[in-house]
């Protein structure tokens, strides 16, 4: 999947799983942890070493470090786990595969298509479609909940966005890590990256702002 079907999925999930338990989690957090197992990707280009899809979307490793997080917070870290899994256990297993899912136990590959099912590609349009409509429904839920409101606050918390900025940014306008821009190839995909970024700026902007302000303050 692409960053736009990763967040939107974490964030529907994130606030299923929180109503359901009665926690409140913090969005900006949930959409970081849905894109955070491609960091294997910026360690594969500096190393050069062939990471992707490994140990960062394993759910042993998952697990391995979100154990403290459940001892410490219990269920109120149920959301944030759920958004970091649902990277790899729903888009990218049904979307290429090629999961080491049991690392460091096992290094197989695991997916859909392993599993004997059809090969989807990340171009392909059943995952462009299916993109598509998790972003859609996910702005509709973030209208109806006002979950939106969350991103024009002065909370410093708020600059972990500085992470999915980059994330959808440059497969946007750079290609990276792909060969072509996605506004080039993938239109519809560009433009969800897009409402994204712009609203992501803005949220990181806002908070910006207010430093530099209280900094300036400060000296006068």
């Amino acid at each position: 999947m692409f960053a736009v079907g990763h967040m939107s999925l974490a964030y529907l999930l994130g606030k299923a799983s929180s109503k359901f338990l009665k926690v409140n989690p913090n969005i900006p957090v949930l959409l970081v942890l849905s894109i955070l197992p491609d960091i294997d990707l910026v360690v594969e280009t500096l190393t050069g070493t062939a990471l992707h899809r490994g140990p960062t979307h394993s759910l042993i490793f998952s697990l391995i470090i979100f154990v403290p997080f459940f001892i410490v917070y219990g269920k109120r870290a149920v959301p944030y786990f759920l958004a970091y899994v649902s990277h790899f256990l729903i888009g990218d297993f049904f979307i290429g595969g090629q999961l080491q899912l049991f690392w460091p136990l096992s290094t197989g590959n695991f997916g859909f298509y392993e599993a004997g099912f059809m090969y989807i590609n990340i171009y392909d349009s059943i995952n462009i479609a299916a993109e598509l409509s998790l972003f859609a429904v996910a702005i509709v839920a973030m209208a109806k909940t006002r979950d939106y409101k969350i991103f024009f606050r002065n909370d410093k918390t708020n600059l972990v966005l500085i992470i999915p900025i980059a994330t959808v940014l440059l497969p946007t306008f750079i290609g990276y890590p792909f060969n072509t821009p996605l506004f080039l190839i993938l239109p519809l995909i560009g433009l969800a990256h897009l409402f994204f970024l712009v609203l992501f700026g803005i949220s990181v902007l806002i908070v910006l702002y207010s430093i530099v302000k209280k900094a300036l303050t400060r000296r006068l």
